[in-house]
């Protein structure tokens, strides 16, 4: 079987059983099952759907309890999902929960109790009932909710459906990555880029866009692998250059084949934006020629594209030196100022995912984190990075199970002990003493001076009342960002993509006030956040604001969203040495301890 086929029916993939043992991890959760027995079923799924290798080997072999993560019972609930395509304990969740209440768990602000509560209140189970509960003022009569609450769930499912079309970064990675990956080796096939906003490194995406350049003889043969696609439920269009589909995720795939020659023109007007192109075709008419997705040609007398007179080209720089520009990356091409930069700089040394050497911003299982320290530490190692900052929760968290003054001093003793283990060992290896702090709604932290002056550093957060007036808000971050305890702030508008609207606050303030005041404001890498906006970017490289790619990783698997960050960076223009955690664990030590 061809890797972009479908699997048969006795066949289920990774993805297949990850699907199946994170459904019974929501509908555990809805049910009100043990907390630790739902959370082993979401890092089996984890485990599972991160693999490299197929777990129908350990199938086959009956040796799943080998992949750590997979214990007896889920081990067993898998078996029987592989020989009889149903999976017991998920079958018999299905039956308490009803299947609509699972895409509540989607909405912001609505937790498995409150769904439970209101679908047993009022039994309903569909997403339009439950407007209709808001509309008509009932859910706000429903004890521990009321108005606030049902404003915010209401705004939630708004910002659902306005952007049913759309999806985030990562996910739209993940098709292009698979789609990608059957076409690359096909005969025919000169060069394959993908192209389109996914590119670009939005945080997030619509239609998804490949390019391919062939010759005229390859492309039926092309376009029949693509449309034929596993990941494909239907055809859309299918023409003499370009084919698009719909994918079972919901997106839009279009495949374009050009001619060789054409194909950096081409490279170049797909990828957008189009504001950027808009200049270069401007900049072009200026020089007498005419650029689109074709080439670049001369200009007639008349004003109209001289065919016969195509400017020789074989790469994207070259056509940017024929416009007296130096090569603009992709995530820069906005037109927000790359042009200014790239008429007289070479180029920009934007971070790389190479250039990161320690992880900053991690949870363990001392609050809502799914590994211990040591297995957290132990995977940054295995990754190659040379540090680990642990930021559980604090107290006021105590829905995420925020830390008691005790329990820091606990924590504390247990990173004493496992630095002194590294040591010992001979690995070159360090884990700081760190914690998220509530941003309180006063403005100060979450614990008394006698215990903040203990940490390394402190990330200081909002995680609560989120729809704060601007000006409170912005009261509340000033006070923050001028507290000495402070060394970062994390997710600075609290947004979840196509999920939750950003708070309202002046970031550009912000910014230059964090840079003031020697503060990081966090790129946070989780591609559920991607906060702080790239779009600001430039207010930070004009005040030369510090910032810090943090995965924000609640499991192992967390930590290899830093990739995302690291796009996110690039698009808002972050220099390597901008950007702290490219430095030496010496060098951060120095910054946090630079109050």
């Amino acid at each position: 079987m061809l890797p972009w086929q479908k699997k048969s029916k006795d066949m289920p993939s990774n993805q297949d059983i990850a699907s199946k043992l994170r459904e019974v991890f929501q509908l555990m959760q809805l049910a009100g099952e043990n907390r630790f027995k739902a959370i082993a079923f979401d890092k089996a799924a984890l485990t599972v759907d991160g693999m490299s290798d197929d777990i129908n080997e350990y199938i086959n072999n009956k040796n799943l309890t080998d992949i750590k993560g997979i214990g007896k019972s889920i081990a067993e609930d898998i078996y029987a999902y592989a020989e009889a395509g149903k999976m017991p304990v998920l079958e018999a969740f299905r039956e308490k929960i009803p299947p609509g209440l699972l895409k509540w768990t989607e909405i912001s602000g609505l937790g498995p109790k409150n769904i439970l509560k209101i679908h047993e209140t009022f039994g309903i189970t569909e997403i339009e009932e439950l407007k209709e509960l808001i509309t008509n003022g009932e859910l706000a009569k429903l004890p521990g909710l009321g108005g606030k609450s049902a404003e915010k769930i209401q705004k939630s499912i708004e910002w659902m459906e306005k952007y049913d079309e759309r999806c985030r970064l990562d996910e739209a990675q993940k098709i292009a990555d698979d789609i990608y990956a059957s076409l690359k080796d096909l005969e025919g096939v000169q060069q394959i880029e993908l192209a389109g906003s996914l590119r670009r490194s939005k945080e997030t995406i619509g239609d998804i866009d490949i390019l391919i350049a062939a010759e005229e003889k390859h492309i039926p043969g092309l376009f029949e692998v693509f449309t034929n696609h596993g990941r494909v439920t239907e055809v859309l269009g299918k023409g003499d250059t370009k084919s698009s589909v719909r994918t079972t995720d919901g997106r839009q795939v279009d495949l374009r084949i050009v001619k060789p020659e054409n194909f950096a023109a081409a490279l170049m007007y797909f990828t957008g934006s189009k504001e950027h192109n808009v200049e270069l075709r401007s900049r072009a008419r200026n020089k007498g020629m005419s650029l689109n997705e074709y080439g670049l040609y001369k200009l007639k007398e008349d004003g109209e594209t001289d065919w016969d007179a195509p400017q020789n080209f074989k790469t994207e720089s070259d056509i940017y030196k024929l416009l007296d520009l130096n090569f603009v990356p992709p995530e820069l091409r906005e037109d927000r100022g790359e042009f200014e930069i790239f008429e007289t700089q070479k180029e920009i040394d934007l971070v790389t995912d190479d250039d990161i050497r320690g992880v900053i911003h991690a949870h363990s299982t001392w609050s809502d984190g799914k590994f211990s320290i040591k297995e957290m530490a132990e995977a940054c190692i295995e990754r190659g990075y040379e540090y680990l900052g642990i930021t559980d929760h604090s107290q006021t968290a105590a829905y995420a199970g925020g830390l008691k003054p005790d329990e820091v001093k606990q924590q504390w003793d247990e990173i004493d002990a496992l630095n002194e283990e590294f040591k010992s060992a001979g690995t070159n290896f360090v884990i700081f003493k760190g914690i998220e702090s509530d941003i309180l709604a006063d403005g100060s932290l979450d614990y008394d001076d006698d215990i903040l002056e203990g940490f390394d550093f402190i990330i200081a957060s909002v995680h609560q009342s989120l729809e704060m007036p601007e000006k409170k808000m912005m009261e509340r971050f000033r006070s923050a960002i001028k507290n000495p305890y402070t060394r970062m702030i994390g997710h600075p508008t609290g947004r979840l993509l196509l999920k939750r609207e950003e708070s309202k606050i002046d970031l550009n303030e912000l910014v230059a006030l964090a840079a003031e005041h020697n503060t990081a404001i966090e790129i946070n890498a989780n591609p559920r956040r991607l906060d702080l906006d790239w779009k600001f970017g430039n207010k930070a490289k004009e005040v030369g604001m510090m910032t810090s790619i943090n995965p924000d990783a609640h499991t192992i698997d967390g930590i290899d969203l830093m990739k995302y960050g690291t796009r996110i960076a690039r698009k808002g223009k972050y220099e390597k040495e901008r950007v702290l955690n490219t430095k030496s664990a010496e060098e951060v030590k120095a910054f946090f301890e630079a109050r």
